[in-house]
């Protein structure tokens, strides 16, 4: 990839038109465009304000590896605008492009990929492709503590894009590897359910009528809280449900406790007519945006990040490479309080 298109993609994804660019670089909108079109290369002086304007480093601008991004699944898409799209799909695929020159350092091993596929066209064979799924990685019937984590250990690369109102989450295939990519900054419980509802976009191959959201929306619960789970902790019928139950459930299986109702409803233990009403409650306290009480604690993508230092620990990049492949600084604030602590006992053992 030229310099020219390095400048595009790092504009497309801060979402500035050449206009926008030029006056925050304090060059010309023409020159912009004749960088952009391979026309004419920026001095260094120049490339440096543009560095800053980007919020890029200058080593972005010369990095040789590409990803194709090509969007699968999209929530939303249809709110966004084209211009939106475009800043998504930029920063999708520069932070796909730190990840895959990431994984180059450890080219020897191999990260298994252990992704199945389920053909249905029920919701029935949904619940069962989500029971199925759940076998196959081992996981039993006990809540998945952290789901980022193990869509990880699994070989599906995760990350996170933050600063789109209307994006909630994508999915696609790069390099034959799964990828999913969520909004940031949500609460842990929302991040899940997009997590999940992704999940289940690459796993579910739909036939017949079935609606492939409906069947998504569906997937996430069963795969979070399989029907047993589920009728074990709410009994088989009800006639409602507490809001105190559905709160403390949302803690224990990071499940929404909206997420929960219609569990409960598409397990026939409360009828559609409960659930309704129970909506009608959470949209009348405006519960259905924020969920009363603590929010449950979001997840963070490490694998990336477990790479990158361990390549640094093993010389294999340098500390200003590590911050490339990161994206940012390296987070060592921690490190120096655990060396200061053992300086203090190595003083107080002499």
């Amino acid at each position: 990839m030229t310099i020219g298109q390095r400048i595009k993609q790092a504009r497309k994804a801060r979402n500035l038109s050449m206009r926008e660019l030029a006056e925050l670089a304090r060059i010309s909108p023409m020159a912009i465009s004749k960088y952009e079109r391979d026309q004419d290369t920026p001095s260094s002086g120049v490339l440096l304000r543009l560095a800053q304007s980007l919020d890029a480093s200058i080593d972005f601008f010369f990095r040789p590896m590409t990803a194709t991004v090509t969007l699968q699944a999209y929530r939303k898409h249809f709110v966004l605008g084209t211009k939106e799209q475009e800043a998504i799909q930029m920063r999708i695929q520069e932070w796909l492009e730190r990840y895959l020159e990431t994984e180059e350092l450890f080219s020897g091993e191999h990260h298994p990929i252990t992704l199945l596929s389920y053909d249905v066209e029920s919701p029935n064979q949904v619940e069962n492709a989500a029971a199925s799924l759940r076998q196959a990685w081992k996981l039993g019937l006990d809540p998945i503590e952290n789901l980022t984590q193990l869509l990880e250990d699994q070989g599906i690369k995760v990350g996170l894009v933050a600063g789109f109102e209307h994006f909630d989450a994508c999915t696609f295939m790069a390099d034959s590897a799964p990828v999913i990519v969520s909004k940031a900054d949500l609460p842990g419980d929302r991040q899940r359910f997009n997590l999940a509802h992704e999940l289940g976009h690459l796993v579910l191959r739909i036939l017949g009528e079935l609606d492939p959201e409906d069947a998504s929306h569906r997937f996430v619960g069963a795969f979070l809280v399989p029907a047993e789970v589920a009728r074990f902790e709410l009994g088989i019928r009800r006639s409602t449900l507490s809001m105190n139950e559905l709160y403390l459930l949302k803690h224990k299986y990071g499940l929404s406790m909206q997420a929960w109702i219609f569990r409960a409803r598409d397990l026939e233990i409360i009828t559609p007519s409960m659930a309704r009403q129970l909506f009608q409650r959470f949209r009348a306290n405006g519960w259905h945006r924020r969920e009363p009480g603590d929010e449950y604690p979001s997840e963070k993508p490490l694998r990336m990040e477990r790479l990158i230092y361990r390549a640094l620990a093993e010389d294999l990049i340098s500390r200003s490479k590590a911050q490339e492949l990161l994206g940012g600084p390296l987070q060592e604030h921690w490190m120096a309080e655990v060396l200061k602590s053992n300086d203090v006992a190595v003083g107080a053992g002499h």
